[in-house]
């Protein structure tokens, strides 16, 4: 079956010379490499970098820095009207775990920035990430245009930046719980079970978007994506009935001059994850 997956990476990369892919499937109980195309390059990943924010928040709760319960308000430098729920909502604070689980759930942008200024800016979350060794990922700045302080230099990666290698590496040692500890990285999937978001790798397993914590349909996905103009990607752990794999799948155009860009990373994406749907199920599903 991981033929299949070979085969479906394959047709995806083939498909538009102009969409760029970069794909690592590995075994998290043995970190074997079982589907990999240009995994060490790295690229914008979006929201993709939140991961190490999550990390951050949940190690402060564990040693007590940053309580659950502590109401965060957000400010003018906080404000960005984009991804999340926040913006929309008459809430002026909220409390820190239900910032992270709007994070987890929806991409929260708003609950992002006051999060991040909480724990002390994208240089602490830099620090903890490679304190723990967490390899070829980075969260640049806050997020939005306006949203201040500002980087005395701008990455060319935007909001965050990361390899395939380095997501799918990340989500396997959060699969074993041995990111900061074991309750941190159990902290850390409990949001990722929450996101909403199922329209790339994710859609291929039948799940309901807004209530898939449990097992379903012989499966159970974490996952994280990231969405830009001209960026999409998918890192997650599915844990099927034959097998579990921790997965990234990034794409990157360019907008301007290929606008149908998505359309073609969207097909080939969701083409992955039914392949890697009938890696991890007992009976095969064509892809």
């Amino acid at each position: 079956m991981s033929a299949d997956l070979e085969q479906a990476v394959a047709a995806a990369v083939a498909a538009d010379a102009l969409v760029q892919w970069r794909v690592c499937m590995v075994d998290p109980t043995t970190d074997e490499h079982l589907v990999c195309h240009d995994a060490d390059t790295e690229q914008a990943s979006a929201s993709l970098g939140k991961l190490l924010l999550l990390v951050e928040v949940a190690a402060q709760f564990e040693v007590g820095t940053l309580a659950e319960s502590e109401l965060l308000a957000h400010g003018d430098d906080d404000w960005v009207d984009d991804s999340g729920l926040w913006w929309h909502l008459t809430a002026a604070a909220l409390p820190a775990v239900d910032c992270a689980t709007l994070v987890g759930a929806f991409s929260d942008n708003l609950a992002t920035n006051v999060l991040l200024r909480r724990v002390g800016g994208p240089e602490v979350v830099r620090n903890r990430a490679k304190t723990v060794g967490i390899k070829d990922i980075s969260l640049h700045r806050y997020v939005g245009l306006h949203a201040k302080p500002r980087p005395a230099v701008e990455s060319p990666f935007g909001l965050s930046s990361g390899t395939a290698a380095g997501y799918a590496a990340l989500l396997a040692r959060l699969h074993r719980r041995d990111v900061v500890s074991a309750a941190v990285s159990e902290r850390v999937l409990g949001w990722l079970a929450l996101n909403a978001d199922l329209s790339m790798v994710g859609g291929a397993f039948d799940l309901d978007p807004l209530c898939h914590d449990e097992p379903d349909l012989g499966v159970q996905l974490w996952n994280k994506t990231g969405t830009i103009s001209d960026v999409r990607g998918d890192v997650g752990v599915v844990v099927g009935e034959a097998r579990t794999v921790a997965y990234a799948v990034l794409t990157h155009w360019d907008d301007a001059s290929h606008p149908a860009g998505r359309a073609v990373a969207l097909d080939g994406m969701q083409r992955i994850g039914r392949a890697l749907r009938g890696l991890v199920r007992t009976e095969p599903i064509d892809a």
